[in-house]
């Protein structure tokens, strides 16, 4: 069993301002991935939720880090469901919608011309070949919103995003009690398994339509996933703007120290990759609390992957993948 600690994110405004994680020296985006890179060996990209990101962007990153580092990259938020502002979309997919489409403010899976579909999964899955050709590529990460439940059609809906991504490791994560209340985490997780996804064992507020309860098992032989977005029970519950605040939490060690013991105990299994997100993204709250949780693992003799210390070239890599 092995352990890799990562935040989600490693260039949100927020984090940057603090100006407590990058040295005043690291001011490029170019530079904050090298340094994030020198004190994790894991991120997970959040900005491929809201927009595909290109695939030189994508090439960037992989030359921006070093050889056994590890990128998560979140589903595209249409993809998964979520209302989605056609501004966000590629020009040419925007400029070929049917005219009704173009004026709407948000616009569901569910609505886009077939064709228009194939082309954003074709989009983003070259983004991703660059990652995966460097060995960069960890999970391709699917939050589904709270309003997929757990029917015929949620199920569907999942299987379909796994068709579209063959090839890929996926982790899938729900935001509906249905899925995972005692009645029904069983059956799910023998759901996840039939189609080889990463199960998301989550830490979260507890009580809300919103939230599901940690499982601690596993549907992959060799990867695991805990996500760990705070404990804010206060803002949790919310939508729109007073959801802002649902993710500031601070952590403190004792509560990472529980965690911690709890992956170790509960995740016990020969050759298992473990993946910790730290995704309570408040300033640089997912930062310092990660690098406690790496000291705490550390002190309880876990097998952390540490960060590596230099960037391996890229160019004859691309070329033979090519």
């Amino acid at each position: 069993m092995s352990i890799r600690i990562g935040t989600a994110s490693w260039a949100d405004q927020g984090l940057i301002d603090t100006g407590r994680f990058y040295p005043p020296e690291v001011r490029t985006p170019a530079a904050r991935l090298q340094y994030y890179a020198t004190q994790f060996p894991l991120v997970e990209v959040d900005t491929s939720y809201y927009s595909i990101p290109a695939s030189h962007a994508a090439r960037q990153w992989a030359e921006r880090t070093p050889t056994g580092f590890r990128m998560n990259v979140k589903a595209f938020r249409l993809f998964t469901g979520h209302q989605t502002s056609p501004a966000v979309l590629p020009a040419e997919v925007r400029e070929a919608l049917p005219q009704a489409l173009k004026l709407k403010s948000v616009l569901y899976y569910r609505e886009l011309p077939g064709e228009l579909v194939d082309a954003l999964w074709h989009r983003f899955v070259q983004a991703l070949l660059p990652l995966r050709y460097s060995g960069r590529l960890g999970l391709v990460h699917f939050q589904f919103p709270p309003w997929l439940v757990r029917n015929r059609a949620g199920h569907a809906h999942v299987a379909h995003c796994v068709e579209r991504m063959e090839g890929f490791k996926l982790s899938t994560e729900f935001r509906n009690i249905s899925w995972l209340a005692d009645e029904h985490a069983a059956e799910t997780l023998a759901f996840q398994r039939s189609l080889g996804t990463v199960h998301t064992i989550v830490d979260e507020p507890q009580g809300f339509s919103n939230s599901v309860p940690a499982v601690w098992d596993t549907t992959h032989d060799a990867q695991a996933l805990v996500r760990l977005h705070g404990r804010n029970a206060g803002s949790w519950g919310y939508s729109g703007a007073r959801s802002s605040g649902r993710f500031n939490y601070d952590y403190d060690e004792a509560e990472l120290e529980g965690l911690a013991r709890q992956i170790l105990t509960k995740l016990d299994r020969p050759g298992l990759d473990i993946h910790v997100i730290l995704n309570n993204n408040a300033e640089d709250q997912a930062q310092r609390n990660g690098r406690t949780l790496m000291r705490v693992m550390d002190a309880l003799g876990a097998n952390v992957a540490k960060p590596a210390a230099a960037s391996a070239p890229m160019g004859d890599l691309f070329e033979l993948q090519a």
